[in-house]
């Protein structure tokens, strides 16, 4: 029968003591992760809670799957073509803590926009609501009549150049004056909303940072990249350092580097997985997000 050893003894016994074994930014990587905050938008998911088997995002009330980017990464565009987008409605429970509207499609381009905001408004007041928008619709005049708790604008870029080749759509100063008028509204809380890709905007992503905490923007919500099958050869064209989009620590770098201008946060369902790791564990780990299609978990109730 084998005698069990602990890793530190086992060290000890090859003439090396365990703490040369460690690694300097594998600690920094681990502090950093334990001093994030969860994201504002994540508070009151069930993917918080690591003992729940199959948590589901938050309800979201859909409006249209159309939008006027045509972004190399998007999950929305892969659902379109595949016939797996949802229809209008609400995908839900009673009593949220959050609605998010919406996660697929370009909300802003609907006519019942206003109606649809008043209307969750009045059926959950006790329910956070969430704007998920790219912000190139949005204007003084539009803004005015929405009432939102939380306003997240996707933005990937720093130049009007890189937008153009990221979401083939030339609106960059739009989706910039769209941070100005929300930055600027101190009863909402505002969000950048930003992917990494590395090879396409990691260059990018500080300059976002700074670009959107100058506008007033309150925070900064980095996601990892997930890679849609029919979006592979788009990412590959444009440049993807597909290697390094599945690497946790290129990841969190880049946080790191966003964190010198703006309160940084990462998903809130990566960051209860992160805190669980050591940290040469999270040095070393990497996050191989594949699908072919995104799939709604949640039942349309309206």
């Amino acid at each position: 029968m084998g005698i069990k050893m602990r890793w530190e003894d086992f060290a000890r016994s090859m003439g090396v003591e365990p703490q040369i074994l460690e690694n300097k930014e594998a600690r920094l990587l681990k502090q950093f992760v334990m001093d994030l905050k969860f994201p504002t938008h994540c508070q009151g998911c069930q993917g918080l809670d690591l003992n729940n088997p199959n948590p589901v995002h938050h309800p979201s009330y859909e409006l249209t799957p159309a939008c006027n980017h045509d972004c190399i990464f998007c999950y929305s565009n892969v659902a379109v073509k595949l016939g797996k987008a949802p229809k209008p409605g609400y995908y839900g429970w009673e009593n949220p803590y959050a609605i998010t509207v919406s996660q697929y499609g370009e909300p802003l381009i609907s006519p019942r926009i206003v109606e649809v905001n008043r209307m969750l408004r009045e059926k959950f007041p006790n329910a956070r609501l969430d704007l998920q928008t790219n912000g190139s619709l949005l204007t003084e005049e539009l803004w005015a009549k929405l009432d939102f708790d939380l306003v997240m604008i996707s933005l990937d870029a720093a130049s009007r150049e890189k937008h153009l080749k990221i979401t083939n759509a030339d609106t960059f100063e739009a989706v910039v004056n769209a941070l100005r008028i929300v930055g600027s509204d101190k009863s909402v809380r505002s969000v950048v909303r930003t992917i990494f890709m590395p090879g396409i905007n990691d260059e990018d992503i500080p300059k976002i940072a700074e670009l959107a905490a100058s506008l007033g923007i309150d925070e900064m919500m980095l996601q990892p990249l997930t890679i849609h099958e029919l979006n592979v050869e788009r990412l590959k064209k444009a440049g993807l350092d597909f290697e390094r989009a599945e690497s946790i620590r290129e990841f969190l770098k880049a946080a790191m580097e966003a964190k010198k201008h703006i309160d940084v946060r990462i998903s809130g369902c990566q960051l209860a997985i992160y805190r669980t790791m050591d940290p040469l564990t999270l040095f070393s780990a990497k996050r191989v997000a594949r699908e072919v299609a995104p799939v709604v978990k949640r039942e349309r109730l309206l």
